[in-house]
């Protein structure tokens, strides 16, 4: 049985590995005593959002002027990040935040300036932004955030400054460059925040695992695209190195090296960490298929259309008949595709069960980082403050 926090529900796992696709709530007496409190207001996200927009914007500020010293021409890029950047839920800066709250009474780095820190974890941002752009481009996504994608953005640029040559390279390009310099920013930031120097030599091992696994898994992707790393296995490896560990564990490990926290801590953000990254990815795969264009940002269709190998597809095609199989080789990936032939596709995705079994899966794997969280030897609030960032970020609609 989890230990009880306020203002938090309890979740159980479920008692068999199918079937109950919801959360159960723990005990009668236990339920009667529950506040509601919301996920925002348990990991005080408004305060931690606002900080960390803050910092960026007050970063990007500089580096808007110092580009626009180099060039003018230069001030596109700058915009660019910015506007990757400072979309998002923040919830990477969220999990690091607390996970330096939950430690910083057992280690040196527990008398941080928590200013300083709030900046320390923005850099997240940066990494992120660098992912997200460069995904974009491997996918030929067309759409982010309800806007275009950074590299049709770029190839639109181009054909309105009826520039030579050919718009979509230049826009490829342009784009590769925005994500690289978003990742170079990514380190400035942090080298600049203000933590301590022993803080930051304490952080830069978990943030240089950090940034290879994401770029790994960039590469993994790729592989899995052209046919390597098949089945459940391969997708679920993808997810685990390209979303899931850089969203999660390493966040908390940030914010526990930068509080100089002990092992045992750190084996307790693994544990929490690994199981909710996956859920986070796997919600994440469900709303590229199922989600509402008007709150997700991005057509239902595009990751149909880009041929996301996820784990999704993976449990359809393993479970599909013959002809459902025919189905998802025609369809899945292609961009001649229309409305009705991907409603095909995503009723396929149903009627196989794969999508209830991605359900089931998300529920265990929330449930086993939250027993974690609950047994974690971390402060009270920031054990109310991570269970509340689990139900955020696995139950979100966007």
């Amino acid at each position: 049985m989890q230990r009880s926090t306020p203002g938090v529900l309890l979740v159980q796992p479920c008692p068999t590995g199918l079937g109950d696709t919801g959360p159960m709530i723990a005990g009668a007496q236990e339920r009667e005593s529950v506040r509601p409190v919301s996920p925002v207001a348990a990991a005080d996200l408004d305060r931690i959002r606002a900080a960390v927009a803050g910092s960026l914007t007050d970063f990007l500020d500089q580096q808007r002027a110092t580009l626009a010293g180099m060039d003018p021409s230069l001030v596109p890029v700058v915009d660019e990040v910015c506007a990757v950047a400072e979309g998002g839920k923040k919830l990477r800066p969220s999990f690091a935040y607390w996970g330096w709250r939950g430690a910083r009474g057992q280690g040196p780095g527990g008398g941080e300036d928590e200013d300083a820190v709030l900046r320390a974890v923005a850099a997240l941002e940066f990494v992120h932004a660098s992912a997200l752009v460069h995904d974009d481009v491997m996918d030929a996504a067309g759409t982010r955030r309800g806007r275009p994608t950074t590299h049709i953005g770029f190839a639109d640029r181009h054909t309105t400054h009826n520039f030579s040559g050919d718009q979509d390279l230049f826009g490829v390009g342009a784009a590769i460059l925005v994500g690289d310099l978003a990742l170079v920013w990514s380190d400035e930031m942090l080298r600049c925040s203000g933590i301590s120097e022993a803080a930051l030599g304490r952080a830069r091992a978990v943030w240089d695992t950090m940034r290879t696994e994401v770029t790994a898994g960039q590469y993994l992707d790729l592989l899995r695209a052209a046919g390597g790393l098949p089945g459940p296995d391969g997708a679920l490896t993808v997810a685990r190195y390209k979303s899931a560990g850089y969203t999660v564990q390493r966040p908390l490990q940030l914010g526990v090296a930068i509080a100089g926290a002990g092992p045992a801590v750190v084996e307790a953000c693994a544990a929490i960490g690994l199981p909710l990254g996956e859920a986070f990815q796997l919600r994440d795969d469900l709303l590229g298929v199922f989600g509402d264009p008007e709150v997700t940002g991005k057509s239902a269709d595009d990751d149909l259309r880009e041929g996301k190998q996820t784990l999704l597809v993976a449990l359809a095609e393993e479970a599909a008949d013959d002809a459902g199989r025919r189905l998802l080789h025609q369809l899945l990936g292609n961009p001649d595709a229309g409305a009705d032939e991907f409603e095909a596709l995503r009723e396929l995705l149903v009627s196989t069960g794969a999508r209830d079994r991605v359900e089931e899966r998300i529920t265990r794997r929330t449930a086993l980082a939250r027993e974690a969280i609950a047994e974690a030897p971390i402060a009270d609030d920031a054990r109310a403050a991570l269970d509340a960032l689990a139900v955020a970020a696995t139950s979100r609609t966007a």
